[in-house]
C-alpha cells in the first residue's frame, strides 16, 4: 500500500485503506438508519470511483489539491473522502473526529475541501482564519438547524449540504448553503420523479443505473430539485397533504437551537392533525402560538407542542421521528 499521499491516520482509516488494495471487488458499508435499522451492504469499488471523479469535477479537484478527513473512515462520508484523495492523486490529512475539526490538523495546511457534520460547525466556525484554511465544505450525515445554516452563510464559508445516501457511494446532489434552496446534480447525474412525486436517481455510470428513492421533491430540471421531505413522513390531515420537513422549516424562526420535529397523532374531525415535539422542558408555548398564528394557516398549525426530555437519534445523529 502506497500512504505517501496521506497525512496522519486513524485505525479506522488504516483498515479501510487496507480493504481498498487487498481486498475484492467490493466494499462493506452499513445504512444510516434513518428509516429502519442499518443493514449491511457491498458497494462496488468501480461504483466508487466514479463517485469520486464526479464530486472531484464538481470542486475542481486534482493531484495538487489537498483533502481533510475529521471524520470516521468506519462510514460511507469517510469512506468517500479518502477515495476521492486515491482517484486524484492528491494528499490528504486524517484525523480523529472532534468537535473541532480543524484542531487536530497542522494550522499552516490549506484544504481544498473538508467534509464535516453539523455537530462540528461550531467548532469550525470557531477556527481562527477558518476562510484562508479551508475552500470548501461539504456537510452531510444529518439535517442542519436553520440557525446553522445562517451561520455558515455569514462566515463567508462556499460551504454546501449534501444530498444522498450509502448506496449511491455518498451525495449525487450539492446545495450552495446561503445561495441555494435546490440542490443541483453531480456530473454523470440526472433525476425524474415517480407517479408519488418521489425523486428518481438516474445514473448510468453506475452499476445501479437507477435508485427510486422515498423523497418528495419539486423538480426544478433533470438536473436540479428542491426537497420537501420524506414519503413515508407526510401527515394528511384534513385532505391537505403536509410535508413535515418543510413545515419545521417555516416554523424555526419561533424555535431558536431547540431541536424539534413536527409529527401528527389520530383525529376523529380531521384523521391526522399536527403536533410539534420539542426536547427538553420549559418550552414557552404561549409565545410559540401567538408567534405561528401570525406565520401559518390555521390548517396547519400545529394542535399541540409536547415536549419531551431527550430525542432517540441514529448513530449518525439524526432524529427518529416518532408518531
Amino acid at each position: 500500500m502506497d500512504y505517501t499521499g496521506i497525512a496522519g491516520m486513524t485505525p479506522e482509516a488504516h483498515a479501510f485503506i487496507k480493504e481498498w488494495f487487498e481486498g475484492g471487488e467490493y466494499v462493506i458499508a452499513h445504512t444510516s438508519g434513518s428509516t429502519g435499522a442499518p443493514k449491511e451492504i457491498r458497494l462496488l469499488k468501480r461504483d466508487m470511483v466514479a463517485s469520486a471523479r464526479a464530486t472531484n469535477e464538481f470542486f475542481g479537484i486534482s493531484s495538487s489539491s489537498v483533502m481533510g478527513l475529521p471524520l470516521s473512515a468506519s462510514y460511507i462520508a469517510g469512506k468517500m473522502m479518502i477515495v476521492r484523495s486515491i482517484v486524484a492523486g492528491c494528499r490528504i490529512h486524517i484525523a480523529r473526529p472532534g468537535l473541532n475539526p480543524l484542531d487536530e490538523f497542522p494550522g499552516d495546511v490549506r484544504f481544498d475541501l473538508l467534509p464535516i457534520v453539523p455537530g462540528q460547525i461550531e467548532g469550525l466556525l470557531s477556527a481562527t482564519d477558518v476562510c484562508g484554511r479551508v475552500a470548501a465544505v461539504i456537510v452531510g450525515g444529518a439535517p442542519m438547524s436553520t440557525a446553522q445554516e445562517a451561520a455558515l452563510a455569514a462566515s463567508g464559508i462556499r460551504a454546501y449540504a449534501t444530498y444522498g445516501m450509502t448506496e449511491t457511494c455518498s451525495h449525487v446532489a450539492l446545495r450552495r448553503i446561503g445561495a441555494e434552496d435546490f440542490f443541483t446534480a453531480l456530473p454523470g447525474i440526472s433525476f425524474d420523479t415517480d407517479s408519488r412525486g418521489c425523486l428518481v436517481i438516474n445514473a448510468p455510470g453506475f452499476s445501479f443505473g437507477k435508485i427510486t428513492t422515498n423523497d418528495c421533491v419539486t423538480l426544478l430540471s433533470p438536473s436540479r430539485f428542491r426537497w420537501l421531505g420524506r414519503a413515508d413522513n407526510v401527515i394528511n390531515s384534513g385532505g391537505i397533504k403536509v410535508h413535515p420537513e418543510e413545515l419545521e422549516q417555516t416554523l424555526a424562526p419561533l424555535l431558536g437551537d431547540r431541536a424539534v420535529f413536527v409529527t401528527s397523532r389520530s383525529s376523529d374531525r380531521w384523521g391526522s392533525e399536527i403536533i410539534l415535539c420539542v426536547e427538553g422542558q420549559g418550552f414557552n408555548k404561549d409565545a410559540f402560538f401567538a408567534g405561528v398564528s401570525k406565520l401559518l394557516p390555521r390548517k396547519l398549525m400545529p394542535k399541540e407542542v409536547v415536549e419531551i426530555d431527550c430525542f432517540k437519534r441514529t448513530m449518525s445523529g439524526k432524529i427518529i421521528r416518532e408518531r
